[in-house]
């Protein structure tokens, strides 16, 4: 990827909705060379989708926490694919230090998210888990 690249995905960040004319001139190339760098980028898999990213006030209708999770020996694997049928879990990331998993968990209401937390806590190889609920969200 050269420095071009790295605009043009700059610039999808920001509105993947923006024409390839758009771009084009943004970045001061011609169309052809935008729509053969996008089809390259989504076709090595650089760009694997493009998203819709909802507005603060509908994104916050839910309870939205971290969860932080230590998994029994190398269990690692089977306990991500328990989480990743589960409907809450929007987002996993396994990291290295104290915790091994770290999951981004949505529910609509404190009852729901209680129900949440107790099919986690039921999958087979977790250890220990830490949730945090998410109060403000200064920067996306």
């Amino acid at each position: 990827m050269d420095e071009l690249d790295h605009k043009l995905i700059s610039s999808l960040r920001g509105n993947a909705r923006m024409t390839v004319a758009a771009l084009a001139k943004q970045l001061q190339v011609a169309r052809g060379t935008i729509q053969n760098r996008i089809a390259r980028l989504e076709r090595d898999g650089t760009i694997a989708g493009y998203t819709v990213r909802l507005g603060t006030q509908i994104d916050e209708r839910g309870i939205t926490a971290l969860m932080t999770i230590a998994v029994e020996g190398n269990s690692a694997d089977a306990v991500l694919r328990s989480l990743r049928g589960d409907p809450a879990v929007r987002t996993l990331h396994t990291t290295n230090g104290r915790w091994d998993i770290i999951a981004e968990l949505r529910a609509d209401t404190l009852e729901a998210f209680d129900r949440v937390l107790g099919r986690i806590r039921k999958v087979e190889g977790i250890a220990s888990t830490e949730t945090s609920l998410l109060l403000a969200t200064h920067k996306l």
